[in-house]
C-alpha cells in the first residue's frame, strides 16, 4: 500500500510540532528548576508540581512568570521553524555585574542539513559565527516514557549540582540569551548580547535527551569561589 508524500510530510509536520513543544516545555522547567535550586530568588516563590514524574517547583512571582512565558512563547515558535541551536541561563551578581554561573543548553535538528546560526535573539540575544554542519541522523523512535527518563535524569543532575557549584553570596540576577537563525522574526523589545561567558570558568557537562526530531545537551559552566 503506498503511502502519499502529502500524507508523510504532515506526519513529520506533526511530530516535528510535538517535538518542538516538548523542548520547549523542558527549557521552561529548567529556567525555573535552575533559579530554584540556584537560590536566585526565595524558595517561598515557588510553587509545587507535578512534571516528569518528578516534584518541580515552578515560581509563582508574577514578573517572573511573564519573562519566563513571553520566552517560551516565541522559542516554540522558532523551534518549530527550526530556528534555534542554543539557549543559555545567565546568573549575574547584582553588586558586582559578575557573571557566576552559565547554564547552556544546545539544540540540535536531528536528521537535517543545518547552520549553526548567528544569532540574533532573545530578551538578550547572542552571535555565533554561521558554519555549514551536517546534523545527526534521526534517533530511532522513542515511547515518551523513554524520552521522559533522559529529562529526568538531568533535572536530577541539576539538582545534584549544588553539591559542587560554588554558594552564591549576595543578590543575584539572571538573563535568557538565544541563539537563533539571523532571518528569524525578532519581537522589537529583544536585544543583541554578548555571550556572557564566563572568564577561566570551570564546565561541567550535564546529560543530554532527544527525541526524533531534536537533542538537546546541557553544559553549566561556573566561576571558581575566591
Amino acid at each position: 500500500m503506498a503511502v502519499d508524500k502529502k500524507e508523510k510530510a504532515q506526519v513529520h509536520k506533526l511530530a516535528l510540532r510535538g517535538s518542538s513543544k516538548t523542548v520547549a516545555e523542558f527549557f521552561e522547567y529548567s529556567i525555573n528548576t535552575i533559579l530554584f535550586q540556584r537560590g536566585v530568588y526565595p524558595a517561598e516563590d515557588f510553587t509545587p508540581i507535578k512534571k516528569y514524574g518528578l516534584n518541580m517547583l515552578v515560581s509563582s512571582d508574577d514578573q517572573v512568570k511573564a519573562y519566563i512565558k513571553k520566552i517560551i512563547s516565541q522559542l516554540n515558535k522558532w523551534m518549530i521553524g527550526g530556528k534555534i541551536s542554543r539557549l543559555v541561563v545567565v546568573i549575574t551578581s547584582k553588586e558586582t555585574g559578575e557573571y557566576i554561573e552559565r547554564w547552556q543548553f544546545d539544540v540540535q535538528l536531528l536528521g537535517k542539513s543545518s547552520k549553526n546560526r548567528s544569532s540574533k535573539k532573545a530578551p538578550d540575544k547572542e552571535n555565533a559565527t554561521p558554519q555549514e554542519t551536517a546534523s545527526p541522523e534521526p534517533e530511532p523512535e522513542k515511547t515518551e516514557a523513554q524520552i521522559q527518563e533522559e529529562i529526568q535524569a538531568i533535572f536530577r543532575q541539576i539538582t545534584a549540582s549544588v553539591t559542587f557549584l560554588p554558594v552564591l553570596d549576595g543578590n543575584c540576577t539572571f538573563n535568557v540569551l538565544v541563539y537563533a537563525d539571523a532571518d528569524s522574526d525578532v519581537p522589537i523589545e529583544w536585544g543583541d548580547s554578548d555571550a556572557k561567558e564566563i572568564k577561566d570558568g570551570e564546565k561541567v557537562q550535564l546529560r543530554s535527551f532527544s527525541t526524533s526530531n531534536h537533542k538537546v545537551d546541557t553544559m553549566v559552566s561556573y566561576r571558581l569561589a575566591d
